[in-house]
């Protein structure tokens, strides 16, 4: 799976979790760029995420995720 793929899954769930239907993710969208992520929203999602792809993240790698892409890099680095 490509990153453009892991991408359009990670929207897919911000969708679902925010219940925006709009919402557009860019590898460069922080938690400031969308108006109901936040701090409890962000576990929400991260559980979603680790759910969708069957993966678990670290305290520390989610703690180090400055925006989407790096969140898409770390879900990529899991699954080759």
């Amino acid at each position: 799976m490509d990153k453009g793929e892991i991408l359009a899954k990670v929207n897919a769930i911000f969708i679902d979790v925010l219940d925006d239907d709009g919402l557009v993710l860019t590898y460069e969208t922080t938690a400031r760029d969308v108006e109901d992520w936040d701090s409890l929203n962000h576990i929400q999602l991260v559980v979603a995420i680790e759910k969708q792809f069957n993966m678990r993240f670290t305290s520390r790698e989610i703690q180090s995720w400055s925006n989407v892409g790096e969140m898409v890099n770390s879900i990529s680095a899991k699954l080759n």
